[in-house]
């Protein structure tokens, strides 16, 4: 499986996407789960909208899945999943999206994937971080909330690269200052790490 890594939206390479389509099915589900916590945000909603325009105007058919309609239902998710090659999962709150993904076995159809070829992963900022070996540190830029059980925070990622990816890396974005921090204690702890400034992407397979 391929993976376009971004640090915010769809970043400098949209080039490569415009290829895929071109040798690929342009079919693609865009998973907004990261965005769980604040539904009912006009703000989070118009974002949303314009990750759907965006991926329309690169030339992709979009399918919108929510997560938490296949709690506990993972096969149903599977099922419709299996139709797609191509999967976008979009910023937001890294650890309810973590969790969403347990819950509906997204995690484990994508490990399973993982791979195989002419499969795509697109993720921006915490679409991106999700992937990495462990979450821990980016608990000082997102707050560790769970809004499904309010107990259950998982702090290890899908592990599909080998470093934590740090977005907004010196960026003009709220949360770029959170990053200088989240960077000085992945240091201290010795955990490899890659830092994206908004607009750069990452394009590698999964390890």
């Amino acid at each position: 499986m391929k993976l376009y890594l971004s640090s915010y939206k769809f970043g400098n390479k949209i080039y490569f996407l415009k290829k895929w389509i071109e040798k690929n099915d342009n079919r693609i589900i865009l998973i907004t789960s990261a965005k769980d916590a604040k539904k009912e945000d006009d703000v989070e909603k118009q974002k949303i909208k314009e990750d759907i325009e965006l991926l329309e105007k690169i030339g992709f058919k979009v399918e919108v899945v929510s997560l938490k309609e296949y709690f506990n239902r993972k096969e149903n998710l599977k099922k419709l999943l299996k139709d797609y090659h191509t999967f976008c999962v979009i910023g937001g709150n890294v650890f309810v999206l973590r969790q969403a993904m347990k819950l509906s076995g997204f995690d484990e159809y994508i490990k399973e994937i993982s791979k195989k070829e002419g499969y795509l992963y697109i993720g921006y900022s915490a679409g991106s971080c999700v992937l990495s070996p462990t979450l821990k540190c980016l608990d000082l830029v997102d707050e560790t909330i769970n809004p499904y059980n309010n107990k259950t925070i998982i702090y290890e990622g899908l592990n599909l690269i080998d470093y934590v990816f740090i977005p907004h890396y010196k960026s003009n974005h709220e949360e770029s200052k959170k990053i200088d921090d989240v960077i000085i204690e992945l240091e201290k702890n010795k955990i490899k790490y890659k830092t994206l400034s908004d607009g750069d992407v990452i394009i590698q397979n999964a390890k």
